[in-house]
């Protein structure tokens, strides 16, 4: 403890302290931004400091840099979009996924995806970490129904070596053996959590309900079939849907010539494959119900999207509609400055506190897709909560429902969602590569930007009148029996709105 003595002198330094820091920055004196005694001490901050050398300011005006496409001569197409900072992504992006697998291959495609950046020809997998490490890179792959998705995040002093690595990884793949068992091993045991995420479950279910032939192709390999899958199918399937002319480099923040000078001397023999047409899907609609013992029951009531992709206008509208109709969980539901405007907040959330969850969704591909609602709540309340949904989506259908406040609210949510996501470089670089895919081009924001402003309220309304037109596809998870049948549900919809 202090003496008597030495807490009396640290009481006089600190008066002492505080008496100079008044006398300093205090002044009785009228106080004023631009004169007097306080300015001269403490300048205001709207004037430039004094000797402070500023850089020249951008321009409120900045143009994008263009998006440069080289097509090679063995159809291998090579995109770019420059940009400003230190850093940049790089992807590649394969026109492959579960709608090509056949019988003897179903479930690659999601193999395929856990083998990504393992052994190469060239390299060990130990290797490829250690360079993906020193780097201090960022690497992710992904696999959809229509398209196998490769990226590669880094600081743009690294780029050739990110470029070169990513190329091997994905052109060059050995698919060793016991690479192969390590990763079905892992499969096997994810499969048996997926009944932990319901919704990633029902849309699985949703699409083996809704469509014959390739879009009943299931993404998340059946356990069935890993037990006959091995490293000589998983490479058969590779080399028939891995060619060149099915095959995108993009790139966001990376000079166009420097990335052809890098990926040319590559790219240029990789063999171009034979024409391969794409597999047709039809959609049926369906009931599929798995009973299991929950508290809880989850349910999923979807319509076909036609035109899928390919249709942009029909795409953009039911980007809006997605949009308008929200949703989300009954946490997030209610109370003071929330800012939950959706119609699914406004009229479902905050008036059914036994509803757990209750929002729109969407699966769209190059010619078709799924759009529905999701709900989860008590199996008491699930009967009610499906006829609520129904009604929901009958209610976007009729004339004269939506307000101009509602859809111009739901437009700047969009435009929001969409501006704000391509503010990441993975996101812009995905972009690039699925719209070439996809449309062989790529087409600027503003052109989709162009058509959601023009959109209206019956825009929304006739859409919704399109998708509910399609038979419904149903799929639930927990007490099914006290869910209404799909014939119930389906004759909702046969009346006129």
């Amino acid at each position: 403890m202090l003496r008597s003595s030495s807490r009396s002198l640290l009481r006089k330094l600190a008066k002492t302290w505080i008496y100079d820091l008044r006398a300093r920055n205090i002044s009785y004196e009228p106080l004023s931004w631009s004169q007097g005694s306080y300015a001269t001490r403490m300048p205001p901050l709207f004037h430039h400091l004094p000797g402070l050398r500023l850089p020249p300011p951008l321009s409120d005006q900045m143009e994008r840099f263009p998006t440069k496409i080289t097509t090679l001569p063995n159809g291998f197409r090579i995109a770019s979009e420059d940009s400003l900072g230190p850093s940049a992504c790089v992807g590649l992006y394969v026109d492959s996924g579960s709608i090509y697998e056949k019988d003897e291959s179903v479930g690659v495609t999601h193999l395929l995806e856990k083998m990504a950046f393992k052994s190469t020809r060239k390299r060990s997998h130990l290797q490829i970490v250690q360079e993906i490490e020193a780097a201090g890179g960022n690497v992710n792959a992904s696999a959809s129904r229509e398209l196998m998705a490769y990226s590669y995040d880094t600081l743009k002093a690294y780029l050739p070596q990110a470029i070169e690595l990513l190329l091997d990884s994905v052109i060059n793949p050995a698919f060793l053996e016991n690479e192969v068992q390590e990763q079905l091993i892992k499969v096997k045991g994810a499969i048996g959590e997926m009944s932990k995420d319901p919704q990633q479950f029902l849309i699985e279910s949703l699409h083996h309900a809704a469509y014959s032939n390739a879009l009943q192709n299931p993404l998340v390999a059946p356990e069935e079939a890993l037990n006959r899958i091995d490293g000589s199918i998983i490479k058969k399937f590779y080399h028939e849907n891995y060619t060149a002319d099915r095959m995108v480099l993009a790139a966001f923040g990376v000079d166009h010539e420097q990335l052809l000078a890098i990926a040319k001397p590559i790219l240029y023999d990789l063999p171009k494959g034979f024409p391969v047409e794409v597999p047709k899907s039809t959609y049926v609609g369906g009931d599929i119900r798995h009973k299991v013992d929950s508290e809880k029951t989850h349910v999923a009531l979807a319509f076909e999207v036609p035109g899928g992709w390919h249709q942009e206008r029909d795409a953009t509208v039911l980007t809006l509609l997605q949009m308008l109709m929200g949703g989300g969980g009954s946490f997030s539901a209610g109370g003071p400055g929330k800012g939950m405007h959706s119609r699914l907040y406004l009229r479902v959330l905050n008036k059914y506190q036994e509803v757990q969850s209750f929002s729109a969704f969407s699966s769209v591909f190059n010619d078709t897709g799924l759009f529905g609602i999701h709900l989860t709540t008590g199996s008491d309340f699930v009967a009610k909560a499906v006829n609520v949904a129904a009604s929901e989506l009958l209610a976007v259908a009729s004339p004269g429902q939506l307000t101009e406040v509602e859809v111009n609210r739901a437009k700047n949510a969009t435009k929001s969602a969409v501006l704000t996501n391509l503010e990441s470089r993975a996101i812009v670089t995905e972009d690039i590569g699925r719209q070439i895919v996809t449309y062989g081009c790529r087409k600027p924001v503003e052109h989709f930007l162009d058509i959601l402003d023009e959109l209206t309220p019956d825009d929304i309304t006739l859409m919704a009148q399109k998708l509910l037109a399609s038979p419904p596809t149903m799929a639930c998870l927990g007490d099914v029996d006290r869910v209404p049948s799909y014939d119930s549900i389906s004759n909702q919809f046969r009346t006129p709105y």
